[in-house]
């Protein structure tokens, strides 16, 4: 499985038969050369040529689908120039995704790339939901909607989540918060996505590590009326708001521990929109059967999930203190963190995108 960035390339080697996974990063050099590096990384191996013959197929994070690509598929040159087609709705990922493909199937001649799209999982979305009120001229000129992202997290997590519950996920209405440096929520009826937080890009929604989420669309233009550069307007938006423009830190560990004004007022943004979230999408499944965490912050911050959910008991949604607090020490376990006999389940269920990636590659492969 990999991963590309914009300088980094992650990666994972799954074996077939759930043995042991290795992985890693390559930082800092061009993609051709880090394919070629992870390759000699791989345990007892000595060339890219020798691990080159075990590997069965290669399957790639690609964050933007668009409305053409509704699940995974097999790369040839056709689907890797729609990818890069679709570079617009995603300037910082899909060209790095582009580059990644294309230095494994250097690298790796004759074995399957497979793209498996984080915003597939959302193709189920109503059009009441994915539809933005805008001239419908200028949506369609421009693929102006609702595509929502960190689908394969949640596809995942949901199928998790109804192991736990052990029930059918075809009768579990769940919302799903994935909850990371990115952060969504999305309302999951019978398996099937019927509303999601982030919108045509990763931006809308919750607030995020450094990411604005919701916001007026009207202060970008107060903004630009002021002086400030449309360029820099986008940068404020991706790389210096939510919780490091609030309090000066991104990384939630940090500001838990802090009691400085700031720290706490970020805090009680980040809850209280999550916590506005629950309460929109258990209107819009009208019956809710479970709430997810997962993610970094999802899974390792009882604080968090206890704030979040804050205040919803009439509802039948509340976080026993002592479940909640007890960490697995593996931090790989799914487990419950509402009291006995809730009306509405709360479960942590950690997220691998990576063995998503490599189970939706290898179905795929097999229905080939």
């Amino acid at each position: 499985m990999l991963n590309a960035g914009s300088s980094t390339l992650k990666y994972r080697l799954v074996p077939g038969d759930g043995g042991i996974v290795e992985g890693g990063v390559v930082e800092g050099i061009p993609h051709g050369a880090a394919v070629e590096q992870l390759l000699a990384r791989l345990p007892g191996k000595e060339t890219g040529k020798e691990i080159g013959a075990e590997i069965g197929a290669v399957g790639h994070r690609v964050v933007h689908g668009g409305t053409r690509f509704q699940a995974p598929v097999l790369v040839d040159d056709a689907v890797l120039k729609a990818i890069r087609d679709l570079s617009p709705l995603a300037p910082l990922h899909n060209p790095a995704g582009v580059a990644g493909i294309e230095a494994a199937r250097r690298a790796l001649p004759g074995v399957p790339q497979v793209a498996v799209f984080d915003t597939a999982f959302h193709a189920t979305l109503p059009p009441a939901a994915a539809t933005y009120a805008l001239d419908r001229a200028t949506s369609q000129r421009y693929g102006i909607r609702r595509y929502g992202f960190h689908g394969i997290s949640v596809r995942w997590v949901s199928a998790g989540a109804a192991r736990l519950l052990g029930r059918p996920l075809a009768d579990l209405n769940l919302i799903v918060l994935h909850l990371g440096n990115g952060a969504s929520a999305t309302a999951v009826a019978g398996g099937r996505s019927v509303e999601t937080s982030m919108g045509l890009t990763p931006l809308e929604g919750l607030v995020m590590g450094t990411r604005t989420g919701d916001l007026d669309p009207a202060v970008a233009f107060h903004l630009a009326r002021a002086g400030v550069d449309p360029a820099d307007i986008e940068d404020l938006y991706q790389h210096r708001a939510g919780l490091f423009g609030l309090c000066g830190d991104s990384d939630m560990r940090a500001i838990q521990q802090r009691t400085d004004p700031d720290a706490r007022l970020a805090l009680d943004v980040y809850c209280h929109r999550i916590r506005k979230y629950v309460g929109a999408y258990h209107a819009v499944l009208g019956r809710l059967d479970a709430i997810v965490f997962t993610a970094g912050i999802g899974e390792h911050s009882p604080v968090v999930r206890a704030r979040s959910l804050a205040g919803l008991d009439p509802h039948g949604i509340a976080v026993d203190p002592a479940r909640n607090a007890s960490a697995d020490p593996a931090g790989n376990t799914a487990r419950l963190v509402s009291p006995h006999g809730a009306r509405v389940a709360v479960c942590v269920v950690p997220t691998d995108e990576e063995r998503a990636i490599a189970q939706e590659t290898a179905d795929l492969l097999e229905l080939s």
